[in-house]
């Protein structure tokens, strides 16, 4: 964003809806897991035990109240399937798709990060 002008309120105003629109964002899919959760359920419908497993490092309690919560926002469906045994699986929403391309761009920003640590050792 430009510098503000403290005699520019309408600037001052948009920055702060910008602001308060990426936090908004931000508390909706932002986090540790979230991301990693939707990035896995990108190649298509997945059961908790597979998620546990591509999600590294995320305990049962954590994966499933994430899960919880993008559900809760629209992200993620979860699908129940009452035969025997009772199978559940999580896939994406149409509403994921607005996230369009703020994934892959994190993802690009973190290998560009990576790599610059790593040059820097």
């Amino acid at each position: 964003m430009k510098s503000l002008d403290s005699k520019s309120p309408h600037s001052e105003k948009k920055c702060q809806g910008r602001l308060a629109a990426v936090g908004d964002a931000i508390y909706v899919f932002g986090g540790k897991w979230k991301p990693r959760i939707i990035l896995a359920l990108q190649d298509g419908r997945k059961r908790f035990n597979e998620l546990q497993r591509m999600v590294t490092g995320i305990s049962a309690r954590v994966l499933s109240n994430e899960l919880k919560e993008l559900e809760l926002n629209g992200f993620v469906k979860r699908n129940v399937y009452t035969k025997t045994p009772v199978v559940v699986e999580y896939e994406l929403t149409e509403y994921s798709n607005t996230l369009g391309d703020v994934l892959p761009s994190l993802s690009e920003c973190g290998i560009m990060h990576r790599d610059k640590i790593r040059k820097e050792r």
